[in-house]
């Protein structure tokens, strides 16, 4: 791919200089010699970085046409880098301009070195920019796909991970076939059982969910089949089961581990043959259900260890649906937390820090209590990470052998003017986990 640099200079020598530096690294250089004219160009052609001279009218030397053009081409390309050319007599404009978003600054004359490694981080870190603005932009079409392609209940989510499970678990809604939905507590899985309901050929019927795992193992029965009069201790009156009130429609079974032994025969039946008899009854009932069920339990070892029925599991699992933990989808967590705050109070930059940096042991319903308690406490300020009061968590890491120390990055840097791509090249690392060492070092790119 063609890397291009547009320098903007009213000097044909430095445009000339400059075309002639790049080249040698097979670097693409185009010239401008107004502002108007590098605006122009700007709008024509696909640039990844700019250099640009601060002065363009003779016995000008205050900067302020450069502050105009880099403000002008901050407008319309607000993540292009610029490097501004800067004399001594106005640095601390040039610093300035800096700060408020220009990648950097080099004295005329400069050093043709020092310019090249700049250009060439500048180029792979507009290249990376690249890539993660077209990575939002698939994610952003994909989400915007699946909202208009099924009923998703207004669900928040931003990542790759959760737009798959969406996806599957709706292509396969309208398919009387069982579905498993697996997955750690706390991430949701009811609600994507609604959502299967609300894209099912049964969705005008009741969506009935019970949780296995809330209940005494001797009410559970009574809980899914229904009950007669006396049937057990307190059943003063005959009792549907759930059943019967999710017949036409979708029975979501939560927990389904919890289910005993006895209740998981009678399940694996009524799966089979849509017929049931309510406890302390002989009168054979008959349901048409479709049966979603969700589990965070090993129920391979549950098998193994005879507490879960084989032939049930199968029965139950004839395609699963996995949810991941909120750990593993990292882009949700910050929207998710949007849309609990509701507008009541606003995330600070520590606290975007904090959320993003957590595990989440507890998944979004320990996010949703995070967020919940800090709206509470922050009386309408920005919440910081002490209002969240997430625990502390360690992580620990054993240091691998061949882990590049800092003395080993730095003069793997310097050998090669500062060029990440080649320090990376020569560590057998790729530019991203070099840029990580670097941060982690505290090592700057070639400025």
């Amino acid at each position: 791919m063609t890397r291009t640099v547009l320098i903007i200079d009213d000097n044909p020598a430095v445009g000339e200089a400059l075309s002639l530096a790049l080249s040698l690294h097979e670097i693409h250089a185009l010239v401008a010699m107004t502002p108007e004219e590098g605006l122009a160009t700007l709008q024509r052609e696909a640039v990844d970085v700019v250099i640009q001279d601060m002065n363009f009218t003779a016995d000008t030397t205050s900067g302020e046409e450069g502050v105009a053009l880099f403000r002008a081409i901050r407008e319309q390309h607000s993540d292009l880098p610029v490097i501004l050319l800067t004399a001594w007599t106005h640095l601390e404009t040039a610093v300035g301009l800096v700060k408020a978003g220009a990648a950097d600054y080099l004295a005329k004359p400069w050093d043709d070195n020092k310019l090249l490694a700049t250009v060439e981080n500048l180029l792979e870190l507009s290249e990376s920019t690249r890539e993660v603005t077209r990575s939002r932009r698939e994610r952003r079409l994909r989400r915007e796909t699946l909202q208009k392609k099924y009923d998703l209940d207004s669900l928040v989510f931003a990542s790759e991970a959760m737009a798959r499970t969406l996806d599957l678990a709706c292509q396969i809604a309208r398919s009387e076939v069982s579905v498993l939905i697996t997955g750690p507590n706390g991430t949701g899985k009811e609600r994507i059982a609604a959502i299967m309901h609300a894209n099912s050929a049964v969705k005008r019927g009741p969506f009935v969910a019970v949780n296995c795992g809330a209940l005494p193992g001797e009410l559970i029965e009574a809980e899914l089949f229904g009950a007669e009069a006396g049937a057990y201790t307190g059943a003063n009156k005959a009792r549907e089961g759930r059943f019967e009130l999710a017949d036409g429609g979708t029975l979501f079974l939560d927990e389904i581990g919890n289910l005993p032994l006895p209740g998981q025969m009678k399940l694996l039946r009524v799966l089979e043959t849509g017929q049931f008899e309510r406890l302390g009854s002989g009168k054979t009932r008959h349901a048409k259900v479709r049966v979603l069920s969700a589990t965070n339990a090993d129920l391979k070892a549950m098998i193994q260890a005879g507490t879960f029925r084989e032939d049930l599991y199968y029965r139950l699992n004839v395609i699963e649906v996995n949810l991941p933990a909120l750990a593993e989808r990292n882009d949700d967590i910050l929207p998710l937390a949007d849309f609990f705050l509701a507008g009541r109070a606003e995330l600070g930059d520590a606290a975007r820090e904090a959320l993003l940096g957590y595990p989440w042991p507890g998944n979004v319903r320990e996010l949703k209590n995070a967020i919940e308690r800090a709206a509470l406490l922050a009386g309408g300020n920005a919440i910081t990470p002490e209002l969240l009061n997430l625990p502390q968590h360690v992580t620990t890491a054993v240091r691998n052998l061949d882990e590049p120390s800092r003395e080993v990055v730095e003069a793997a840097l310097h050998k090669v003017g500062g060029v990440v791509s080649r320090a990376a090249q020569q560590l057998g690392l790729s530019r991203q986990a070099l840029y990580r060492r670097m941060e982690r070092y505290g090592l700057a790119p070639a400025p």
